[in-house]
């Protein structure tokens, strides 16, 4: 079960942020000044679990790829999977970085302010947990999942705006029953 444990000092923070190269939210350093999820990342010191959960989007997206799926603004599908991993990168390189809180959720690092959506991101089947953090933190703490209005975040919002642009390509490469079945059930997902 999921509860609070003390937060962190400022000090703290400000050398996790420059150890992994990121910038919390104002939000996100306000709570864990406070108080921090338990179990969640503990950001003091060198934890390779965080930085395992920071190279997942790219990981699972990959994965995704793989599979079939492809991001129609990324442009062609390239047909090496050297190249389809340059253009991912390269494409989560123009994305707001994504912070791990719990799991495989997640906060954007970008825009720098209060009230950024949190992710449960798990590939190309990434919806909202949360409109902010605070509502993420009920819907996980209380076993729900109600999201209210949402800031668009580049990227990370069109995939859970636009699911069936990700399932285009694989519907194109002559499964579109898995395709068809792949999004109904994202939407399912996303209505319950």
């Amino acid at each position: 079960m999921y509860s609070w444990s003390p937060g962190y000092t400022q000090k703290e923070l400000e050398e996790a942020q420059e150890r992994y190269e990121l910038r919390f939210p104002p939000d996100l350093m306000a709570l864990l000044l406070n108080q921090q999820p338990s179990p969640g990342y503990d950001w003091r010191g060198e934890n390779n679990d965080i930085w395992r959960m920071l190279g997942w989007p790219l990981e699972m997206l990959l994965f995704g790829v793989e599979d079939g799926f492809w991001w129609p603004d990324w442009g062609e599908r390239p047909d090496n999977p050297e190249d389809r991993r340059e253009v991912v990168e390269s494409g989560l390189r123009a994305a707001p970085r994504l912070i791990p809180l719990i799991g495989h959720r997640f906060i954007p690092e970008e825009p720098r302010m209060e009230g950024n959506p949190v992710f449960s991101m798990h590939g190309f089947d990434t919806i909202y947990y949360g409109s902010n953090l605070a509502e993420y933190f009920r819907n996980e703490f209380e076993g729900k999942h109600e999201i209210g209005p949402v800031r668009h975040v580049p990227f990370w919002s069109d995939i859970v705006e636009r699911p069936e642009d990700a399932y285009a390509f694989y519907a194109a490469t002559g499964k579109p029953e898995a395709a068809l079945a792949a999004i109904q059930g994202g939407l399912r997902k996303k209505i319950s």
